[in-house]
């Protein structure tokens, strides 16, 4: 039996495209096995959102061609989209699949296997129109399952590669999201991730069907408990959108609203499409539909041109936003990318250093939003074992908040919605007791 061994680099939607990637290999009759194993078949997916994730990319491409030089090796995602040529001279590479037409990936490896010659398979990703549809993942992460419901991006922030590595939004078309969304319910799992490249802009290029409307629906879902959106804009957070936050009570109490940067002159050389004013409103609004909502969001460090006076105003509107967990980032110049060229680069050190400061901040404000809930009962999905031996036999599963809650419990547990009562808050690992199972 054929072998296949993957790699993937980047965001959870890599991580599905993966796993959707691993799905035509099944059906075709391959075992898969760990990458640092010998295998026919290596699979790369690759990041590029900073010069890093090509760095890390060659490596991992390099890797599987001195493991096996007689294996085909394939290289994918944004990495192999953008430069293409790049990763063709890199010796070993037999087939570069970039953003799209991966459907086509066994043929790819079948004609290679019979040829011997290179196949460049990138496409101009700009001319893309449709959302390219995968097979239902039968493992996605964990306990909770990610369903892509759209890709690419019309936002063209100043900093970022990503519209042309993954093309312009195209959103998947509703009877397919919902018909994977009862797939995925039918095949055990109580809650649904939501995720793309710009996960809420969903609808945008569809007719009379939109974001809140496809959330309305997935609702309606018998079976479905609990809905996570992996990110949302803020200017996507319309009246409709809160409206089914405040109906629904399968809409998680967890939002990852990015804000990169809390100063209006920052965000304008950013290209964002928002004032911290106009953001401000929009969490007033949002924890008004969803009380005690945890808000987690990213945040860029460092971008050129940004002062200590800047910074700290930042600080101070992300304190008193009171986020539930910062992301934190220093900028990174992106090759291609307008900021990278911009003048004012702010030296490593001082990024370094304020990097530092909204760490020990997220760490402060985290425990802050913890604490509310000691005492309180919270509907957890168990997920695995808790990695610390001082504790052996608890496990640990994520709240509908997104609280990571630790309890003495059993395998048999993972997966099933159970109650426990949170005792110890923690910045990190909350730790609790079980209390009953719901299903």
């Amino acid at each position: 039996m054929p072998t296949v061994a993957f790699h993937t680099l980047g965001c959870k939607v890599n991580q599905y495209e993966t796993d959707s990637m691993w799905q035509l290999f099944k059906q075709a009759g391959y075992t898969q096995v760990p990458f640092d194993q010998l295998a026919d078949v290596y699979v790369i997916n690759t990041c590029t959102v900073t010069n890093t994730g090509d760095r890390k990319s060659r490596q991992m491409i390099r890797r599987a061609v001195r493991r096996n030089p007689d294996a085909v090796v394939v290289v994918t995602g944004c990495y192999a989209q953008t430069s293409p040529g790049e990763v063709m001279a890199i010796p070993g590479v037999d087939i570069v699949v970039g953003t799209q037409g991966r459907d086509k990936l066994l043929e790819y490896v079948r004609r290679f296997q019979a040829e011997r010659q290179p196949i460049n398979a990138v496409t101009n990703i700009m001319k893309a129109r449709r959302f390219e549809e995968f097979d239902v993942p039968t493992v996605t992460e964990h306990h909770r399952a990610n369903l892509k419901i759209q890709e690419g991006c019309n936002n063209f922030c100043t900093f970022c590669i990503i519209p042309w590595a993954r093309g312009l939004l195209r959103s998947r078309a509703p009877e397919s999201v919902l018909q994977q969304a009862r797939q995925l319910v039918e095949a055990g799992y109580r809650e649904i991730v939501l995720t793309g490249i710009h996960t809420a802009g969903y609808g945008e290029d569809l007719e009379n069907y939109s974001f809140a409307q496809l959330l309305k629906d997935l609702v309606a879902i018998d079976g479905l408990q609990r809905i996570r959106i992996s990110s949302i804009e803020a200017s996507q957070i319309t009246d409709e959108v809160l409206e089914v936050f405040h109906r629904s009570d399968k809409l998680c109490r967890h939002l990852h609203i990015p804000l990169q940067a809390g100063d209006d002159t920052v965000l304008r050389r950013m290209r964002r499409k928002y004032t911290v004013e106009q953001y401000r409103q929009k969490i007033e609004a949002v924890r008004q539909a969803l009380p005690d909502l945890a808000v987690t969001t990213d945040v860029i460090v460092g971008f050129p041109g940004e002062t200590e006076e800047q910074f700290m105003n930042g600080y101070r509107f992300i304190e008193e936003i009171g986020f539930a967990r910062l992301h934190v980032f220093p900028f990174s110049k992106r090759s291609g990318t307008p900021a990278a060229k911009m003048p004012d680069q702010v030296p490593e050190d001082v990024k370094r250093e304020r990097v530092e400061r909204l760490l020990h901040l997220s760490e402060r404000l985290s425990l802050a939003y913890a604490r509310q809930f000691a005492g309180q009962v919270l509907d957890v999905i168990p997920e695995q074992p808790l990695k610390s031996s001082a504790e052996p036999g608890w496990v640990v599963g994520h709240a509908d908040n997104f609280l990571q809650v630790a309890f003495p419990g059993t395998p048999d547990m993972f997966g099933k919605l159970v109650r426990v009562r949170l005792d110890e808050p923690g910045a990190n690992i909350n730790r609790g007791t079980f209390v009953r199972l719901v299903g």
